[in-house]
């Protein structure tokens, strides 16, 4: 799962900068901001939490493009991450994310991150139609 020429991360739901969450702590110690990106993907409601599907069509979820400030802090930090999403599980668990190499698209350009893709069912689960969680919930206020 790991590529040592990619040391960047897309964000969309709970780890961006807007939610403050505890995970958050990782992202801003160990990795800087780029901006705000778009990667080819739907995103569901699932109650707590979104969950983000890949799609081949023009569907786009809207997060945040971070870059690692160096291997080290990558490595720590993604390995603190994998947890707090759930990818790291034991063998009779099925993982709630996966983590995976993505293209993310950056103004006009195209560059590669490390995603966390939901791994489990979201049927009957509301679309988040617009692709980005803080103006859904926005909205929902």
């Amino acid at each position: 799962m790991s590529n040592p020429d990619i040391y960047q991360l897309f964000v969309y739901g709970s780890l961006r900068s807007g939610f403050k969450s505890p995970a958050y702590e990782y992202i801003s110690r160990s990795f800087e901001l780029i901006g705000e990106a778009k990667v080819k993907g739907k995103l569901f409601d699932m109650g707590s939490y979104p969950a983000g599907i890949p799609s081949r069509d023009n569907s786009f979820i809207t997060g945040e493009l971070y870059v690692a400030k160096g291997s080290d802090e990558f490595h720590w930090a993604i390995s603190q991450l994998d947890d707090y999403e759930g990818v790291n599980v034991e063998p009779d668990v099925m993982q709630l994310y996966r983590r995976e190499l993505t293209e993310v698209y950056l103004n006009k350009t195209v560059t590669h991150a490390w995603i966390y893709w939901y791994n489990g069912d979201i049927s009957g689960k509301k679309l988040i139609a617009s692709g980005d969680l803080i103006c859904y919930l926005q909205q929902k206020q």
